[in-house]
């Protein structure tokens, strides 16, 4: 008996919106778990446990072999941009969490600075491959009002705390390897989730549903696309997008020469100087090669701003307060500021996603001045013994640097949100540089005056040393938010523009039929 027809159409539609609403929650787990491993990727923390280290091992090549991983991978971030954008992020996906767990699974076996050298190289590689791809991944969602700011909550609220969480698997080691595979177990949970998301979406993609959010062969990338169809875009990069992501690698290759560069005894200013280059050359390029004119420039600097003072702030407040002579609260006093920074920074990026889009360009300067503030704290309250109190400055940095994203990304489209990320990493690299430059100066000082063996005046070397970078960076934050203004004051039309892209959204893809009412496929 042939089976009416009705009964076809019914099952199509189950299909077609059951799939779809599982590949939200996919992204989102995966956003949620992949995007941290790749942050906590970035700290060199093979100092911590030198005293398991061999004896003839060379503690200086270690540590050089162990930071490989943060040049590596601000290189990979704009290259793997570009395959991202060639290749889709569900098998980028699933080549960049496939190398960290072979990184991960060789890491026990490590014995020599080559080696670890080599699985840092593919812990940077694969981070590299994630960072863009979880964000591309989100990007192409129908549910992408959620999608998107639960990336940039995940993104700001790693920064904060990727250095304690790199540090946590360390408080029991027995082995020094232990530095080369901190969280096996979870890098293995996101292998699993990146297989399931790779699946459907050969599955969805084979069966004429895109997703993108298309359906049987409508242009779902134009509708997916949030506002204005450029999600087609994301199908079809144009060759000027394709050359701005190439060309933001080559900075990034200098910057990260000179990091290495750095590690062979450079003097203290020299090491300060490598780092005001590299902030330099990502404003020089965030304000000449950005894309969406004003909206693009504004998030290229966000991303400076941002990686430049979120994490190097982070790592160094955690180091001085792990306890010692200064009597901080130590990494496990240091959970319910980490943990409650997080959820601010999540909770306020959907806050600010759900903005109307008017509104929500006046966020960018707000959150970069609570970033600020998280600084002026820092230099405020830290250190302190009382492990509550540094919920304020981690929450400034974490909430601010998410308000600030997310409101950056709101009129812009996805090559633009690529390269702004492009940026972000070597202005992390900066940061660490600048702050290591600053922790030497102080320590020379201590070794000059000949009392380098008292370890209260080196405890307080770095204390001072702290204090000084969070007052560098504030103003750095402060001028880029100054020059960020001019030029968009000095962009002829750029009001004009600006109201432009204004877009209204469009009607819900058939994707979306029978999801939740009032639900739709744009961001804005």
């Amino acid at each position: 008996m042939a089976v009416p027809p009705i009964q076809a159409r019914t099952a199509v539609a189950v299909r077609g919106v059951r799939v779809p609403l599982l590949l939200d929650i996919v992204v989102g787990l995966l956003v949620a778990v992949a995007l941290p491993l790749a942050i906590v990727a970035i700290p060199n923390t093979i100092s911590v446990v030198a005293a398991l280290l061999p004896p003839d091992a060379s503690q200086v090549a270690m540590m050089r072999a162990h930071g490989l991983a943060l040049p590596v991978m601000l290189l990979a971030v704009p290259l793997a941009a570009v395959a991202v954008r060639r290749f889709r992020a569900a098998p980028v996906l699933v080549a960049g969490l496939t190398l960290l767990a072979a990184a991960d699974a060789a890491g026990g076996y490590a014995g020599s600075p080559v080696m670890v050298g080599v699985l840092r190289v593919l812990h940077g590689v694969g981070a590299g491959l994630l960072l863009p791809a979880t964000l591309v991944a989100a990007w192409e969602r129908p549910r992408r009002r959620f999608l998107l700011p639960l990336w940039v909550g995940m993104l700001a609220a790693s920064l904060a705390g990727a250095q304690a969480l790199a540090l946590w698997p360390l408080a029991r080691a027995t082995s020094w390897q232990v530095t080369l595979q901190p969280y096996p177990l979870l890098t293995g949970v996101a292998l699993a989730l990146a297989a399931v998301y790779l699946v459907l979406w050969i599955v969805t993609s084979g069966g004429g549903v895109h997703v993108h959010g298309g359906a049987d062969g409508v242009d779902g990338d134009a509708r997916d696309a949030g506002d204005d169809g450029d999600d087609g875009d994301a199908e079809r990069p144009s060759a000027a997008e394709r050359g701005r992501l190439t060309l933001a690698a080559v900075p990034a290759a200098g910057i990260a020469v000179l990091a290495v560069g750095t590690t062979f005894d450079w003097p203290p200013v020299l090491v300060i100087a490598a780092a005001a280059v590299a902030v330099v050359a990502m404003l020089g390029l965030g304000a000449v090669a950005a894309f969406d004119g004003p909206g693009g420039r504004a998030l290229a600097f966000t991303n400076v701003a941002v990686g430049l003072v979120v994490l190097p702030t982070a790592a160094q407040t955690t180091y001085v307060e792990m306890g010692g002579v200064r009597g901080g609260p130590g990494l496990s006093g240091l959970w319910l500021p980490f943990t409650v920074a997080a959820a601010i920074a999540v909770v306020a990026a959907c806050v600010v996603g759900a903005a109307g889009e008017q509104k929500a360009g006046k966020f960018v300067g707000a959150g970069l001045v609570a970033v600020v503030a998280g600084l002026c704290a820092i230099r405020l309250i830290a250190p302190t013994p009382d492990g509550p109190l540094l919920v304020v400055p981690f929450a400034l940095l974490a909430g601010g640097s998410a308000v600030a994203l997310v409101a950056a990304l709101r009129p812009v489209r996805i090559g633009t949100a690529l390269l702004g990320l492009s940026l972000c990493f070597p202005a992390v690299l900066a940061g660490f540089l600048l702050g290591t430059g600053i922790q030497l100066t102080h320590l020379r000082e201590i070794a000059q005056s000949g009392d380098s063996t008292k370890p209260e005046l080196v405890a307080q070397a770095f204390v001072d040393a702290l204090w000084m970078w969070a007052l560098v960076g504030g103003f750095a934050v402060v001028g880029i938010i100054v020059v960020a203004s001019w030029l968009g004051r000095r962009e002829p039309g750029s009001s004009r523009r600006e109201a432009q892209v204004l877009i209204p959204s469009p009607a819900p893809s058939p994707e979306e039929a029978g999801t939740e009412s009032g639900e739709t496929t744009s961001d804005r």
